[in-house]
């Protein structure tokens, strides 16, 4: 079988190979997961790892429901583990398993054990997961492809057309697929997702507003959101709704990872704003199947296309207010690393181009400055520091 290669994601794993904490990834559902373990399990191989002495299950799988249960599970892993030999334990989609924090918390103690756990619904994967897992972790958070992901897996060369053919999706099954296939393949992903992942843990019982809300912040990314907005719309439209239950709608799918957030950040007063953020989607297939097409989204499609590349590159992404001007991205990693973003599909008008440039102009520290254009007049320019540069050439960079 032929993976796709992810080699940030593979290097993950080999970084933090046999050390004694839980390795978490979490991801929406389909987006590779699975195979990323298939992948590592095959360079175990390579590297002399015998087969006996790796351990897997995916729950997903119904040959192993019986294991669903925490303690036949525990039972069967041990069994699974007698000897000296260093095992490779995987578990996969624990999130089936009731009380699963229990067994991993108590396998991971185990010295000849080294373990591997995924799950799609971040419920227990984010406020919850230190909690659960008594801090014994480490979290590798999974997207679809990324557009040089993508673009690995094609013949053609022509940028444009991939482009194209990339908003179609990135989900890593769907791109081999006709597009009825995908289409279908989408619809799947999401009635999954919805049903399983929000309606169930939240106890949905209308799930025609929960559906509303997610074509409502499908259809709007980019702009700015905040509950009482959403509700006041759904209230006009003639739906019985109160601002409490959207908030948790919203965070119920921000959990399912259909929706990323980006909250507003003061530059100069360096503050973080959770009002009014604005929301992004997962997949630009899925967003094209619930809020469909309209000609004037190119710019916030890309801008949606370079949110998620961010966050591939490991960035935590905010919206930046500078002097009550926007910067679409403020990305700033762990290491004090920083980066302002700028996005605009067309800059090749004056009054275009120098309204991009006034809130990147305002900010005075110096930290790169970019501005992000499908331009085809000067393309590539730099305004006393502000790169401005081929969107598409950004996003196959390192």
């Amino acid at each position: 079988m032929n993976f796709i290669n992810r080699p940030n994601y593979l290097q993950f794993l080999l970084n933090w190979k046999d050390e004694k904490v839980i390795k978490v990834v979490s991801g929406v559902r389909r987006c590779g997961k699975s195979t990323l373990f298939e992948i590592y399990k095959k360079h175990l191989s390579k590297i002399g790892i015998s087969a006996r002495q790796i351990v897997s299950i995916n729950f997903e799988n119904y040959s192993f429901n019986h294991l669903c249960n925490a303690e036949r599970l525990h039972a069967y892993v041990k069994e699974k583990t007698k000897g000296n030999k260093k095992y490779y334990v995987f578990l996969d989609e624990i999130q089936n398993v009731l009380n699963f924090e229990r067994v991993v918390n108590s396998l991971v103690l185990r010295k000849n054990i080294d373990l591997y756990i995924t799950g799609s619904n971040a419920y227990f994967l984010s406020s919850e997961l230190a909690t659960l897992l008594s801090g014994r972790y480490v979290e590798l958070k999974m997207l679809p492809l990324s557009f040089k992901e993508f673009v690995s897996t094609k013949e053609e060369k022509n940028l444009r057309a991939l482009y194209n053919e990339y908003l179609k999706t990135s989900f890593p099954y769907a791109i081999t697929l006709d597009e009825i296939k995908q289409q279908q393949y989408l619809e799947g992903i999401y009635s999954t997702v919805v049903l399983k992942d929000v309606v169930k843990r939240l106890t949905v019982n209308d799930v025609t507003i929960l559906e509303l809300i997610v074509r409502y912040l499908y259809a709007e990314v980019g702009s700015f959101q905040n509950s009482n907005k959403i509700t006041n719309t759904l209230i006009s439209a003639k739906n019985k709704i109160s601002n409490k239950t959207v908030t948790r709608y919203i965070e119920g799918l921000e959990d399912s990872m259909l929706v990323y957030r980006a909250d507003r950040y003061n530059v100069k007063g360096r503050k973080i704003f959770s009002q009014n953020a604005k929301y992004y989607a997962v997949d630009n297939g899925l967003r094209r199947l619930i809020a469909g097409d309209r000609s004037e989204d190119y710019g916030h499609v890309l801008e949606n296309i370079v949110y998620i590349e961010l966050l591939h590159r490991g960035y935590t992404v905010y919206v930046g207010i500078v002097d009550n001007m926007e910067v679409d991205f403020l990305a700033k990693r762990s290491n004090g690393e920083q980066l302002y973003v700028q996005v605009s599909y067309n800059t090749e008008k004056k009054e275009t181009l120098q309204r991009e440039l006034r809130p990147l102009e305002a900010i005075k520290d110096q930290y790169p400055k970019l501005l992000l254009t499908m331009d085809e007049i000067l393309p590539e320019q730099n305004f006393n520091g502000i790169v401005k540069t081929n969107a598409l050439k950004w996003l196959l960079a390192k």
